[in-house]
């Protein structure tokens, strides 16, 4: 009979290696660390991971924590004494075709911008490093030097032992029965050989920590699905310092593993597994090959690597592994209880991502915060759709279909859908939307004719003239856009405004009816949340934040709540939102409203109840597009009177429905700010031109504001700035690389073109110690697309003002 501690700091929950790693870390920072594992370490799916270590991802984030897996892995053994069969053996990637080589050479720019070394090599220079393959098809290739392979059980036993030379206790054949809760917080966790009370949980029990966290009311968006790979029996010409490879256009990777081959592949058709339940016991166990399944494979991989047609045939190996709805991992605080941490979903990259999930774990489990911005991997930006089970494998084998396909511009999926529909979405798919999707949204993207489809490029997409015309028309006439998909929180309660006040950069403490546009930042002044603020009483607020932000913004203003007497509701699927926008907004409008909505009577930044077509709706004057405009909030039973009595009454006015690639195009050459693109948990307001939003000449405080003020007295080491191509055909989309006068300084964080200035648009942080807006005025830019560098100019300033329709380009 075991002995288990009665108490402590932090228990993890899985002996993989994302448990492990994450024990490992913790074990560093605080004590009364216990690691449980229900059968044995790596026994769930660790054992059979293939171990392939491949940093680069289109996150600089995710890229430097993947970085910080190769740098642990490093030194690993010489800390624990420990093998963990690490090699940075490089990685290629190859191209076999002209898009998939604009896309490799895009990547090639992305890890400039991100400082990973890369390098663009000829078919005859990739054959140099891998001599088996066969290169006549190929167009190019990218040599990651730093990329490498490890044994993953090695590596998980290694990071156990740093983890008990740590103090960190480590239990096997413990499972957990019960993580115990009250009152919306962990506080402990039950086994069969006794209870163990605890303020975290840090749950990485792979496939099985959906139905695990599911037991205290925690969705985990995560399904299991077979993977199978073939181990060879020795090769001649196989080497211990061959590179791992992928060949994205045939869906396979290889790497070398005692002289013979390692390879597998992403199927369009993969299989599910488990769909009724994790059989009882499961542990080092595999699933039956499936040779015709994977025989869809021999032929491109056969074609590739011809020694492959007449190598002996070790094993091929078919393991579950857990994948998730999006291909990204999920780390993070649950949003629904307090102190359970989950660190799972790794899709077939956990050996890869271990040691740097293991390190933000551990380091948001201890601190509350994690060490930088982590979006996209984020628990939270799961929401409603993400707890049907259905919903989730539907869209998880999509997304591990689309493994090796190329990775579009604004590409769309395609499964589950519809879900979640506004009233007016057969009214709008009737006018011609082509519909993207968001958290489950069905959302107007553009419009075209009845029956329109996407059709991607890296250059013009089919969709760019269409955007272009709802552009033109919301800068001379006006646009209808369905945003209804906006999250929508009511706060209620007799401290509401101390509470938002705290919570809120910017004054709260304004007249019923003001319309308050802020920021929240973390005690870093890291920007949280970006939301519109909308006082309707002494008591009660409304907010309205971005639809992809509904289940992050709920969380973090709840947690902000904490000692004060208000309340959050979400009211999301009770309001529809239509924003009439344009020149003519005001004229059209009233003629439906009989209240005076002149500038006068309704200045900018207010907001009051008035009648449209017969309704009370909930008018706001605020604009996302840069000219004049409401959004209007309405009952959703309401949407459909509204919509169609707006789009007759400016029929003459020549009004349109417009979609949300006009609202990017419109807001990047206003300067508008996007989370999650131009500003996040990383950027601060004094970094990203929001200073303006800030109360910072009041007296009142509110979280991050030390933080700012020791940035306006020391200085800033990056800056937001605007930049302009002159050649309309050159497609920005993010990631491009800024040198100024030869030297890498940032990259673009967004991207896209103006169709009033005619110009492709990006933005992007200058990063420079103590760096100053007339630095960044100075000097010579250039932009790195795709491998090619291209004149730039820097702005400051938006490109576009309606006041007089200035031009700034």
């Amino acid at each position: 009979m075991k002995t288990l501690p009665t108490s402590a700091r932090a228990i993890v929950i899985g002996g993989g290696i994302i448990g492990c790693s994450t024990a490992y870390h913790l074990g560093k920072i605080m004590d009364e660390v216990v690691l449980l594992e229900r059968k044995k370490l790596t026994s769930g799916t660790t054992f059979h991971a293939a171990g392939l270590v491949g940093q680069l991802r289109t996150s600089a984030n995710i890229t430097q924590l993947l970085g910080y897996s190769v740098e642990l892995y490093k030194k690993l053994e010489a800390e624990t004494g420990l093998q963990t069969g690490w090699k940075m053996n490089g990685g290629l990637r190859l191209a076999c075709n002209a898009d998939r080589w604009i896309e490799v050479k895009r990547q090639a720019t992305t890890a400039a911008s991100f400082g990973l070394e890369m390098h663009l090599l000829t078919p005859r220079e990739a054959q140099e490093l891998w001599p088996l393959m066969e290169i006549s098809d190929l167009v190019g290739a990218a040599y990651l030097p730093t990329d490498g392979q490890a044994n993953p059980s090695d590596i998980t036993q290694s990071l156990a032992k740093g983890a008990r030379m740590a103090g960190v206790q480590i239990f096997e054949d413990t499972p957990v029965t019960r993580i115990i809760t009250d009152l919306g917080r962990v506080t402990g966790v039950e086994t069969e050989f006794g209870t163990i009370q605890c303020d975290k949980v840090i749950l990485c029990a792979g496939q099985w920590t959906r139905s695990l966290a599911a037991t205290v009311g925690v969705n985990v968006p995560l399904v299991s699905v077979e993977h199978q790979y073939m181990i060879t029996e020795k090769i001649d010409g196989v080497t211990p310092n061959l590179p791992t490879l992928r060949d994205p256009d045939r869906r396979t990777y290889w790497k070398e593993e005692v002289g013979g081959l390692v390879w597998g592949g992403y199927e369009p058709n993969p299989k599910p597994w488990a769909v009724d339940g994790i059989p009882e016991g499961f542990h080092f166990d595999l699933l039956t090959s499936d040779f015709d399944h994977y025989s869809q494979f021999m032929d491109d991989a056969i074609a590739r690597v011809p020694a492959l047609a007449s190598a002996g045939v070790k094993q091929l190996l078919n393991g579950p592994e857990s994948f998730t709805p999006d291909g990204n991992f999920i780390l993070g605080e649950a949003p629904e209880l307090n102190g359970l941490f989950i660190g799972a979903g790794f899709n077939a990259f956990g050996i890869a991502s271990g040691g740097g999930a293991g390190m933000t774990l551990a380091e948001w489990a201890a601190t509350g915060s994690a060490p930088y911005d982590l979006w996209p991997v984020d628990i939270r930006r799961f929401g409603r759709a993400h707890s049907s089970t259905d919903w989730v494998r539907a869209r998880t084998l999509e997304a591990y279909g689309k493994h090796y396909t190329i990775a579009w511009p604004s590409e769309e999926m395609q499964s589950a859908r519809p879900t979640r529909r506004s009233p007016l979405y057969a009214h709008l798919e009737q006018a011609g939307a082509v519909f993207g999707e968001k958290l489950g949204w069905e959302r107007p993207n553009w419009f075209g004719t009845k029956g329109a489809k996407d059709g991607y490029s890296f250059s013009r997409p089919n969709w760019f003239d269409a955007v272009g015309r709802e552009h033109k028309a919301a800068r001379e006439a006006a646009v209808l856009i369905d945003q209804t998909s906006f999250a929508k929180f009511l706060l209620q309660g007799p401290e509401a405004e101390s509470a938002l006040s705290h919570i809120a950069a910017n004054r709260v403490d304004r007249p019923v009816g003001s319309l308050i546009y802020t920021q929240m930042l973390n005690d870093k002044g890291g920007i949280e949340a970006d939301v519109t603020v909308v006082r309707l009483s002494y008591d009660s607020y409304y907010i309205v934040t971005g639809t992809g932000f509904a289940t992050r913004d709920f969380h973090w203003i709840s947690k902000g709540l904490a000692g004060f007497d208000a309340r959050l509701t979400d009211i999301t699927s009770s309001n529809s939102v239509l924003s009439l926008m344009g020149p003519r907004a005001r004229d059209i409008l009233a003629r439906l409203c009989p209240d005076d909505i002149s500038n006068a009577a309704f200045p900018f930044a207010t907001a009051r109840h008035i009648s449209v077509a017969g309704c009370r709706v909930l008018a706001l004057r605020v604009t996302y597009v840069g000219e004049l405009g409401w959004e209007l909030h309405l009952p959703a039973d309401m949407a459909v009177t509204v919509y169609t009595a707006l789009m007759a009454a400016g029929a003459k006015d020549g009004l349109i429905n417009a979609g949300y690639r006009a609202i990017e195009t419109l807001r990047l050459e206003k300067g508008y700010r996007a989370w999650g693109a131009e500003i996040g948990p990383d950027h601060t307001p004094i970094e990203s031109g929001l200073a303006w939003a800030c109360k910072l000449k009041t007296d009142q405080n509110f979280r991050g504001r030390a933080a700012l003020q020791a940035q306006l007295a020391g200085g800033v080491n990056k800056l937001l700035a605007c930049f302009t191509v002159d050649d309309p055909t050159i497609p920005l989309l993010g990631r491009e690389t800024i040198y100024k006068d030869g030297q890498r300084v940032g990259w673009l964080a967004s991207g896209g073109f103006g169709h009033t200035i005619g110009k492709p648009i990006g933005y992007g942080f200058i990063r420079v110690q103590n760096v100053t807006e007339d630095f960044v005025l100075s000097g010579k830019y250039e932009l790195d697309v795709a491998a090619n560098r291209l004149p730039a100019t820097v702005h400051m300033a938006p490109l576009y003002d309606p006041k007089g329709a200035k031009i700034r380009a």
